[in-house]
């Protein structure tokens, strides 16, 4: 049997490299997709617990995560292809909607 530690050290690392995805990337995609890495880090340390104390609870807030994640997915790229449309590219630095 696999301990938990490891699946927690497997999640940390995953959550670290989509934080690093964040801050460091300037293009929309690359940032969204480093923040379904964060989420899906999130669910596999909640499916690691929910396992290892023996209730379900984990894995269904892991289900309800992983519903948000596909609405974030399915809202997310919707506004990506519209601000493409729009401005021509992804670049964070590029699109400014706020300024006059």
């Amino acid at each position: 049997m696999i301990p938990l530690s490891y699946y927690l050290i497997v999640s940390g690392v995953l959550f670290i490299i989509g934080v690093i995805g964040v801050l460091v990337r300037r293009e929309a995609i690359i940032i969204f997709l480093s923040i379904e890495l964060m989420l899906s880090a999130v669910n596999l340390s909640l499916v690691a617990f929910s396992r290892f104390s023996g209730s379900l609870d984990g894995q269904a807030l892991a289900l309800l995560v992983m519903a948000v994640a596909a609405g974030e997915a399915a809202v997310g790229l919707a506004i990506m292809i519209s601000l493409f449309r729009n401005k021509g590219t992804l670049d964070i630095d590029e699109i400014n909607l706020l300024k006059g």
